[in-house]
């Protein structure tokens, strides 16, 4: 039975369908691909001497690939990112379309749009980190309560235990 096992005996079909006809494997404990399988076979059997299709693959760039690549490349990028936050851009998309919005404007050439479109960004993200920052230039305390329910069952406080 472990020669069964090698790929080179049979297909994974075959090889279930002889532990099915055998008793070996009960019909209720098929695998669940099996039914699917069954009802659409592949067109070609999937054997592993198959030798593999020579597809060509096509290549896939985007106009602003070039720009994000140039970009990183410079150094300038150089900031982390929270790829969880869907509500802001990050950095990198927010240059991008820094660079398309002047690149649109044609008044410059393409070395020119990239090197003001880096002094935009810059500017924008300083300002970024100082809107961020407390007016006084100090660190602020942040002191959250969080509101206890009062329904919540329970009749002592914290503040109360401690009091002297």
């Amino acid at each position: 039975m472990a020669n069964s096992r090698l790929e080179k005996i049979g297909t994974i079909i075959t090889r279930t369908q002889g532990l099915l006809k055998s008793g070996a494997m009960k019909f209720d404990e098929r695998p669940l691909w099996y039914d699917v399988v069954t009802a659409f076979p592949p067109h070609e059997e999937p054997r592993y001497d198959r030798p593999a299709p020579r597809v060509p693959v096509r290549q896939i760039f985007y106009q602003e690939d070039t720009v994000r690549a140039k970009f990183h490349k410079s150094g300038k990028a150089t900031f982390a990112v929270n790829l969880l936050d869907h509500n802001n851009r990050t950095p990198t998309q927010q240059f991008i379309e820094l660079y398309q919005s002047l690149s649109t404007q044609g008044a410059l050439d393409e070395e020119q749009v990239f090197a003001t479109a880096i002094d935009l960004h810059e500017d924008k993200m300083r300002q970024q980190r100082l809107d961020r920052r407390p007016a006084d230039g100090a660190p602020q305390e942040q002191t959250k309560q969080t509101p206890v329910p009062e329904e919540s069952g329970k009749t002592v406080k914290l503040q109360d235990i401690f009091k002297d």
